[in-house]
């Protein structure tokens, strides 16, 4: 599927589509969950460019990509080289995909306890797939196993991050915890724990230990499986 060129003749607005054919009303008359990839991606472009309707240049970058989460997590250069899908338009998507993360991180934090680690890996799935980057984050918790705090410590590069103990102990400190849950992503989409997973996790177990907070888990999340160290034994 291609842009109509400005020689093309224009579509016709979406101003003069039945109003249940338009994707801004459609929405509000049946709830964003009944519009598509496409209608919902026109909704944040707002407009359209010169020969092609909002929906149309939606259309076009979910076809140039092949998915919308390739879309929103592709490279900045790549989506700018794109028809329809300037600067703004690229921060634009941004901010609704880390809204989307917030959002997500914010109903995690009010739920009483985190008691089924099938809510903590759909939350570290959130958080942490799909980024270019190594992100090593820790969830404080209290006694009761509550959420104090989620918080994202190191940053790396594609292949590694470098985690520091010290720092590790001292935010738990910090936060009052009784107990903590590790997490990190691969970006190579493999989520299999590697040898130096495994010993930084034995160090961190050990110097949690000295000040009696616990160390729950270290989970590995990847493209399509989040890998639990306690599952596997290795805590």
């Amino acid at each position: 599927m291609t842009l109509q060129t400005p020689d093309a003749k224009p579509r016709s607005s979406p101003r003069s589509w039945p109003r249940h054919e338009r994707p801004r009303e459609k929405l509000l008359d049946c709830g964003p969950s009944a519009l598509s990839d496409a209608e919902l991606l026109a909704v944040l472009l707002g407009t359209g460019v010169q020969g092609a309707n909002a929906l149309d240049v939606a259309r076009e970058l979910l076809a140039r990509f092949g998915s919308l989460r390739a879309l929103l997590t592709a490279a900045q250069a790549d989506c700018l080289a794109q028809r329809g899908l300037g600067t703004a338009r690229y921060a634009l998507l941004q901010a609704a995909l880390e809204l989307a993360r917030r959002h997500y991180r914010a109903r995690l934090s009010q739920e009483s306890a985190l008691t089924s680690p099938l809510m903590t890996r759909e939350f570290l799935i959130a958080q942490l797939r799909d980024r270019p980057y190594e992100l090593f984050c820790c969830l404080y918790l209290d006694n009761r196993n509550r959420l104090i705090q989620f918080e994202e410590l190191f940053r790396g590069t594609i292949d590694g991050a470098s985690v520091h103990p010290r720092e590790v102990v001292r935010q738990a400190i910090r936060h009052n915890a009784a107990a903590l849950i590790l997490a990190h992503n691969h970006p190579s989409g493999v989520a299999e724990p590697s040898q130096a997973d495994e010993l930084i996790t034995r160090r961190l177990r050990e110097a949690l230990a000295l000040i009696d907070i616990r160390l729950l888990d270290h989970l590995v999340v990847g493209d399509t499986a989040c890998v639990s160290f306690a599952e596997r034994g290795l805590l």
